[in-house]
C-alpha cells in the first residue's frame, strides 16, 4: 500500500463508476482492545460483497480522505482513508491506517466478489 494520492484514487474510483460492482466496507477500533482495558468501548462495522452500483464516486479532504458514493437512492461513505492500492486482481483497496500502522477503516471495490 501507498499513501493516497488524490488524482490516482480519483482516476480508480471513476474506473468503477455506473456498473455492477463489489463493495467491502469495515471500521474497526480494535475488536479486541476491550479485552485489554474493559473500560474500553468497542465499536466496528463490516459489510463483504455487497452489490452496489453507483453513480460517482469522490474523494475529499486535506488527509486523511473520505470517499463517497452516490448510490441511486443514498450514499456509501468510508472516512480517515490514508492508503491506497490496486491490487493483482484490480481490487482497490483504500485503507485508513492509525498511528501504530494498523486499520481502522477500509473500504474496498472489485469487479467480482471478494474472496469469504
Amino acid at each position: 500500500m501507498e499513501p493516497i494520492t488524490v488524482t490516482r484514487v480519483q482516476e480508480l474510483i471513476d474506473t468503477f463508476a455506473q456498473k455492477d460492482i463489489y463493495l467491502h466496507l469495515e471500521t474497526t477500533n480494535g475488536a479486541y482492545a476491550s479485552h485489554f482495558d474493559q473500560s474500553f468501548f468497542s465499536a466496528s462495522a463490516y459489510i463483504r460483497n455487497a452489490h452496489i452500483n453507483y453513480k460517482q464516486g469522490k474523494i475529499t479532504g486535506p488527509g486523511p480522505y473520505r470517499v463517497g458514493l452516490e448510490l441511486e437512492i443514498g450514499w456509501v461513505y468510508g472516512e480517515g482513508l490514508t492508503h491506497f492500492e490496486l491490487n493483482e486482481d484490480g481490487e482497490l483497496i483504500l485503507a485508513g491506517l492509525n498511528q501504530d500502522g494498523k486499520i481502522a477503516v477500509a473500504l474496498e471495490l472489485s469487479n467480482q466478489p471478494f474472496r469469504k
